[in-house]
């Protein structure tokens, strides 16, 4: 997955993808193809990026905290506490409910603002995400799909472009 990490860290990336593919095992895409190829697809984004094992791992586990019976503190059990963290950081970002579409984008770029503050991999992780899910939103309504893209140029691409991702800032324009 990335050449620039050594073995322990490739050995703890491994351990973060058996267990991510346990937690979704069973479960499916909307595109049918098998759950886990998101996160693997997020983290071999973030290994393109030479983000280092710890933000891997994370993008492996992005949506286990969500999306299965797994909890923060199996997770820093299992692969250490800062993985948690930013899995938990990750979690949070998608927990947020608002009465309206305004009120949603601007909380939505408070949130990624202050969670950038505390662990500017979380926003890494959720670009990688967020690329991924637009690269496969053919099965979504076209209405789910005009407030995906809404959202990623509102918020998501700003933030790359703040943070000099360039070619992933012009990604989320294209898609």
């Amino acid at each position: 997955l990335a050449m620039y990490l050594s073995d322990e860290d490739r050995t703890k990336i491994r351990a973060a993808y058996q267990v991510a593919d346990a937690a979704h095992l069973g479960q499916f895409r909307q595109t049918g193809e098998p759950y886990i190829t998101h996160p693997i697809a997020v983290a071999t984004l973030c290994a393109t990026w030479k983000l280092d094992s710890q933000s891997i791992m994370a993008a492996l586990l992005h949506d286990v905290l969500e999306d299965t019976g797994t909890d923060k503190v199996t997770l820093a059990t299992e692969l250490g506490a800062s993985v948690a963290n930013l899995v938990g950081g990750l979690s949070n970002l998608d927990k947020l409910h608002f009465d309206s579409k305004e009120a949603q984008q601007a909380e939505s770029f408070r949130k990624m603002l202050l969670a950038m503050a505390d662990d500017v991999r979380v926003i890494l992780v959720k670009l990688a995400d967020r690329l991924h899910n637009l690269s496969t939103m053919e099965t979504l309504s076209l209405a789910k799909r005009r407030r995906i893209a809404h959202e990623t140029l509102e918020i998501y691409a700003p933030i790359a472009h703040r943070l000099a991702l360039d070619g992933s800032y012009r990604q989320l324009q294209d898609l």
